[in-house]
């Protein structure tokens, strides 16, 4: 199946983790795709990985919390290709502390990435997105919508996440209906934002008793850039193995 034959898709946070995993299969689908990032040995990797399997990608170095890296992006994106038919705001960062423990600089750094990354793009792509009848995806959490059984000390990546899932709302409403745009919120996946790797932690947050891999998460984001959501419009995406019901 190639649903993004032709297709030009941005992700960013593409050299790990859900957007990693999304990358290769929007590239297996057809999508010319371009791999953002601040890690270059790792996009370069990512890209030549996608190309040594047939796939269209190339790696761009930016960092999602710079808005002069964000302009470069879209001029390198209206330079070689003119079009963009998919933007996936999927860079994410961890950090956690209890309540004495916070730092601005911390809180800043974490909203940098979750709310205003995703807010500068839009800014910036959303003309390109509609001439294109293009789609925008934000990669949220649940955390945004409710407490991990296990997160209480998620402070900053709670409410940024929170906020990046009104952010997503708003944009729907706004630029609909030349431009869909929808959140996806994620349970506990297996990416590298967490640092202990002792992942039986999580065994019995939800009820499937796992954690996600990315690519089950990338498949969901892969739907939702697809014409297969053609009518899927300022929803939050929930893929997180039952825990909100729990």
């Amino acid at each position: 199946m190639q649903r993004f034959t032709d297709k030009v898709i941005l992700v960013t946070g593409a050299t790990s983790g859900i957007g990693g995993g999304t990358s290769v299969l929007l590239a297996s689908e057809g999508a010319r795709v371009i791999l953002v990032g601040r890690s270059e040995d790792r996009g370069k990797e990512q890209e030549q990985e996608i190309r040594a399997q047939g796939g269209d990608a190339v790696f761009v170095r930016a960092n999602v919390e710079n808005k002069a890296d964000i302009a470069g992006l879209r001029d390198f994106v209206v330079e070689k290709y003119g079009k963009l038919d998919g933007l996936f705001s999927n860079a994410g960062y961890l950090i956690t502390g209890n309540l004495d423990e916070l730092t601005d600089e911390e809180w800043d750094q974490m909203y940098g990435i979750h709310v205003k990354a995703p807010l500068h793009l839009a800014q910036v792509f959303m003309p390109l997105l509609q001439a294109s009848h293009g789609v925008m995806l934000v990669n949220a959490s649940i955390n945004g919508l409710h407490t991990y059984i296990k997160g209480r000390r998620s402070y900053m990546y709670a409410t940024s996440k929170a906020a990046a899932i009104q952010l997503t709302r708003y944009l729907a409403k706004n630029y609909a209906p030349e431009v869909r745009v929808n959140c996806l919120c994620p349970g506990i996946t297996e990416t590298n934002l967490f640092t202990n790797r002792d992942f039986s932690r999580f065994q019995d947050v939800n009820l499937l008793g796992r954690m996600a891999d990315p690519m089950e998460i990338a498949k969901v984001a892969a739907f939702l850039l697809s014409d297969d959501a053609s009518f899927v419009t300022g929803a939050i995406i929930v893929a997180d193995g039952g825990e909100t019901i729990r």
